[in-house]
């Protein structure tokens, strides 16, 4: 028997019985949609919190104070951090700058207008270190730190609470009943509403003596060099500081040192978790659609004993029936497979429409899918071809 005609009988075969054939192919088509969605969503959010965590600033590192207390117990935060520390981590290797931190909530107004916005004090280098630009007017200058001057930097939400639309820079707000000079504007990092924040930036000496009243830090950003090692960077960061806190060897660290390395590596292992997960999720539908093949294979061998009984009678081979049954099967779940795919492509472009992932498909998770299916079809439509070309001829005339 040609192969071709091998086909042609598979092909008529699946099209006289159209609702089977419809219903075992929509197992295969669910599962592969599944996979392919699961598997974009997943890259989606993978690289939106990876644009978001960038967005932040690159080579980042965050020293914040350690915990108080004894035995355990965590009484409140020490106030161990000071402008002495900031300037020493300057001389630490590739680390390219460094900006004292000193924050709090206070009210701002500006004649009738007021909010409670976020104050930090810092460095002119901050802007840098967490990817800040200057949208409008400049950044406050060394200068400005070393006389504490009253001058601020505002976020485009905080400008727009305080001024509404028009020009803020060289106008006067008051915060703590402090008059502040406003001297620049800096655009919402990310380039979006969804990263607006509602930030006043001051002269870290400022925000430290006049009014906050303290001689401690709450923060120290630091900016690694491209290319450099975070881990390695932070550890002599803290070996830095705990010479210059006096700490004893084996003695617990005095801070905690946030490093933007270590989150990226978090996210890459619970992204590439959760594909897993998710992906085996997507893959149990396809299973289940391999099922359903075989049980409508086995209905279709029953059924047509007494025509592969006719066929067998007039010359043809086991290979022949063999064939023919495990095309019908590799058909079903290919039709199933190239169907899935248009659904799961249109699946991950709704979802990414409707949220703030930005969904991508890949070419390894289309053919992924698709081996997948066609893996699917081969092993369940096999047992049933098998069991068709084993088939005694005579019984099978002596079924029809």
């Amino acid at each position: 028997m040609i192969f071709r005609m091998i086909i042609k009988i598979a092909f008529k075969s699946l099209l006289a019985n159209k609702l089977r054939s419809v219903l075992s192919v929509l197992g295969v088509i669910v599962g592969v949609a599944a996979v392919i969605a699961m598997l974009a969503i997943v890259s989606g959010f993978h690289g939106w919190a990876m644009d978001r965590i960038k967005s932040f600033g690159a080579n980042q590192l965050v020293i914040e104070p350690g915990g108080r207390g004894s035995g355990g117990v965590i009484s409140g935060v020490q106030q161990n951090l000071t402008i002495q520390d900031a300037l020493a981590l300057c001389n630490v290797p590739h680390v390219e700058a460094v900006s004292p931190c000193v924050e709090g909530g206070l009210q701002a107004k500006n004649r009738n207008h007021n909010t409670a916005s976020e104050v930090v004090g810092v460095a002119p280098t901050f802007l840098m270190i967490a990817n800040y630009q200057i949208d409008h007017g400049v950044m406050f200058s060394d200068d400005d730190v070393d006389r504490a001057a009253h001058v601020a930097v505002l976020t485009r939400m905080t400008a727009e609470q305080l001024f509404g639309k028009s020009d803020p820079v060289g106008k006067v707000l008051k915060i703590q009943g402090l008059n502040f000079r406003v001297v620049g504007l800096v655009k919402n990092r990310g380039g979006g509403e969804g990263y607006a924040e509602n930030e006043i930036f001051v002269p870290h000496t400022t925000a430290m003596h006049a009014l906050f009243g303290t001689a401690s830090l709450n923060e120290i950003f630091v900016q690694a060099e491209d290319g450099s090692d975070l881990v390695s960077v932070e550890h002599d960061m803290v070996e830095t500081l705990r010479n210059r806190h006096k700490i004893l060897p084996g003695a617990p660290d005095d801070v905690h040192v946030f490093n933007q390395a270590r989150l990226i590596e978090t996210v890459d292992q619970w992204s590439k978790t959760a594909a897993i997960l998710l992906g085996s999720v997507a893959a149990i539908s396809l299973l289940v659609g391999g099922v359903g093949i075989m049980n409508i294979m086995l209905a279709s061998v029953t059924e047509r004993t007494g025509e592969i009984g006719v066929r067998k009678a007039v010359g043809a081979r086991e290979f022949d029936i063999l064939c023919q049954f495990l095309i019908e099967a590799i058909i079903i779940s290919c039709v199933g497979g190239v169907s899935g795919v248009g659904l799961g492509i249109g699946t991950a472009w709704l979802v990414g429409h409707l949220t703030v992932f930005n969904t991508t498909v890949q070419v390894s998770s289309v053919l992924l899918a698709l081996g997948f299916a066609a893996a699917v079809g081969i092993f369940f439509g096999f047992y049933p071809a098998r069991r068709a070309s084993q088939l005694d001829p005579i019984e099978a005339l002596r079924h029809e």
